[in-house]
This record gives C-alpha cells, sequence and structure tokens, in this order.
C-alpha cells in the first residue's frame, strides 16, 4: 500500500526528484527561474527531452498528490477501480465535505447529508480501504483546509477535484484544481498532462494596516485581472511584502485566485510558513523546507528584474491597499469600500441601497 500522509521519508525524496529534475531543466533554459517555474519543472515525468515553451508546450507531469470530493470522488473511484490496481500510484485521499447542504444548522446538516448520502459515504469508505486511500468522513473537514492542514508542504505538486485546491500555494504548494479524469490518471500511474503556465508576477510592498485583510489583496487583484485574465497562468507572488502574511492569509488569497481563471497561484516559502508547519505539527517538515528553501523561491536574478520574466507584472502598495468589495453579479467588479457609497447612490449601476437580509 502507498504511503497517505506526507511522512518526512516521503517529502525528503520527493525534494531529492525536484533537485535532480531542476539540475538538468536549469541548463536547457539557460535563464533564472522563479518560483513557479521551479514548481512546475521539478515535477516534469522526462525532464531531458520534454518541450519547455511557456504557453503553447504541453507538459506530462508527475504530482506527489491526489485529492478528492464526494461528488467528483465516486466516478474517480469507480474508474480507477477498472484498472485492476490494487492500490493507488500515489497518496491519494477522499473527502466528504461537498453533498453536505448548507440548510438549517451544522449539527442537523450533518446528520441530514448521512441520511441522504449513507450509500454513498459506505462505497467511499470501503473503496478507500481497499486501494490504500485516506478517507475523511463527513464532518471531518472541507477538502482543501484538510490538504492545507495535514498534507501540503512547500514544493508539492498536488492535484484535486476541486477548483479551491489551489488553498495549499499559501503553503508553497503548486495546487490544482483537475477534473475527475485527470485524477484518475495520476492514480493509476500516468503523468498529468497539462499547459505550460504563463506566468504573472505580482509585487507586493508594505504592510496591511487598519480593517485591511489577506482577502481584499485578491479582491483587488480580480478588478485589475478580471475573472478571465490569468487563464493558463500562475500567479506568483513576491516582494517584502509577502513576509507580512501569515501562512494561513496566503492560503485565503491563492484559494481564491480560481476566480481569475489561474491554473494556480503560490507564494515563496519564509518563515510564517515554517510557522504554520510547527504549528500543525509537522515541525520535520519545515526543517526539510527549511534545508531546501532556494527550491521554493524565485531566482534572485528574477526579483531584481521581474518585467523580463514574468508575462505581466502587477504591483501592490499593501500600506495603500483599502478594504474591498466585489459583485454584484461578477468577482472582478471590484471596488475600495470607499467607493461604495457613490456607486449605490449612482442610478446608472441599479444597486439596491434597501437590504432587508444578508448571508
Amino acid at each position: 500500500m502507498p504511503v497517505i500522509d506526507s511522512t518526512p521519508e516521503f517529502v525528503a525524496n520527493a525534494y531529492t526528484i525536484m533537485r535532480n529534475n531542476l539540475e538538468i531543466v536549469r541548463p536547457r533554459l539557460g535563464r533564472p527561474l522563479g518560483l513557479a517555474d521551479k514548481l512546475v519543472l521539478s515535477h516534469l515525468d522526462d525532464p531531458e527531452n520534454q518541450e519547455l515553451e511557456a504557453g503553447k508546450s504541453y507538459l506530462l507531469a508527475r504530482p506527489d498528490r491526489v485529492i478528492l470530493q464526494d461528488v467528483l470522488g465516486q466516478t474517480a473511484m469507480l474508474v480507477f477501480m477498472q484498472t485492476r490496481r490494487a492500490s493507488t500510484a500515489v497518496p491519494t485521499s477522499v473527502h466528504c465535505d461537498h453533498l453536505i447542504q448548507a440548510r438549517v444548522g451544522a449539527s442537523s446538516d450533518l446528520n441530514e447529508s448521512v441520511s441522504e448520502n449513507g450509500e454513498v459515504y459506505d462505497f467511499l469508505r470501503s473503496a478507500a480501504a481497499k486501494f490504500g486511500v485516506g478517507f475523511w468522513g463527513p464532518g471531518a473537514g472541507i477538502l482543501h483546509q484538510v490538504n492545507l492542514e495535514q498534507y501540503a508542504f512547500p514544493g508539492a505538486m498536488i492535484i484535486g477535484t476541486d477548483s479551491h485546491t489551489p488553498n495549499a500555494g499559501g503553503l508553497g504548494a503548486c495546487s490544482v484544481g483537475v477534473g475527475g479524469a485527470d485524477a484518475v490518471e495520476v492514480m493509476a500511474g500516468l503523468p498529468w498532462e497539462v499547459l505550460y503556465p504563463s506566468r504573472i508576477g505580482v509585487k507586493l510592498t508594505g504592510r496591511l494596516n487598519g480593517w485591511t485583510a489577506p482577502k481584499d489583496i485578491i479582491l483587488y487583484l480580480a478588478g485589475e485581472l478580471t475573472v478571465s485574465g490569468a487563464t493558463n497562468a500562475i500567479i506568483e507572488y513576491f516582494g517584502p511584502g509577502t513576509e507580512t502574511i501569515s501562512c494561513t492569509g496566503k492560503a485565503t488569497i491563492t484559494n481564491m485566485g480560481a476566480e481569475l481563471g489561474a491554473t494556480t497561484s503560490v507564494f515563496p516559502y519564509d518563515e510564517s510558513m515554517a510557522r504554520y508547519l510547527r504549528s500543525t505539527h509537522r515541525a520535520e517538515l519545515a526543517d526539510l523546507a527549511d534545508q531546501n528553501r532556494e527550491m521554493f523561491r524565485a531566482d534572485q536574478e528574477v526579483l531584481d528584474n521581474p518585467e523580463a520574466h514574468f508575462d505581466r507584472v502587477v504591483e501592490i502598495d499593501l500600506s495603500k491597499l483599502e478594504p474591498h468589495l466585489v459583485g454584484p453579479h461578477s468577482p472582478d467588479r471590484a471596488r475600495p469600500i470607499s467607493e461604495l457609497a457613490a456607486q449605490v447612490k449612482d442610478p446608472a449601476n441599479g444597486f439596491i441601497d434597501e437590504i432587508s437580509t444578508a448571508l
């Protein structure tokens, strides 16, 4: 049976493979590497022969982990059973979170879901036990948050059947939401095919203050890039401002990168991530990440001249950033809260100024 947890031995082996692959790819490219490049190219299936043209080449990669939710997880497990494999080729876990509907309250909603979906949960539980897959039953947590707290690690490549799988980018992982077919192929031992993403750099300076929170960074960025502006791209955050944001704050930002169409979003490894790993009882993984931290940060040449490396660069001074609101109808309809009153009063916007119910 494959290992399910991200043990120190598993992570150390992953880092060795990553380092070896980068030693092959670097001379082929002949240029400095950003963090996104390092995370993607270090997981190539065939680094010696893979075509490497960003935005055009389709890469074959070897993810470290697959995570499944309980809707697509059903079909994924059914298809995987047809492969006749005794166990999954990579660590895999299934999380029963999507079938729980918010109706009345946590306790009653959970009981209702167990009653309605008991057959599904029983199937997933038994299939997970048979094929060496981790099983998180209803009420055990949300897939992308459990992944951050239990499985993700700096430098990991993770694919998951949920659009918010990029949440783990807050811990320095290349974590991507995919369809069920992609997940099954990796579970069965095949490489994952993905278009070599272009690169969008977001330079953060200053420090958040007042009522401004990490979420306001991605809301502001949604207004700048629009809901499709990061399609087939990885958003890479860099600059001194990144070190002022907590690991969970970073995860909030990368989690919402999906709303911009991004393949994923990543932050460079720093002390906030090390603290988070230690706080979640993974001190040995923090030590390993510390020993390999240069793999989880952009080369200095990229940081010194980002315009020459990224396809687009957006700069945000966190000290000047206001709390933001987005919508209605689209998350790229963004504005600072100081402009909201004027927009509500403007009849051209058609906004409702009487609120009777809020969620």
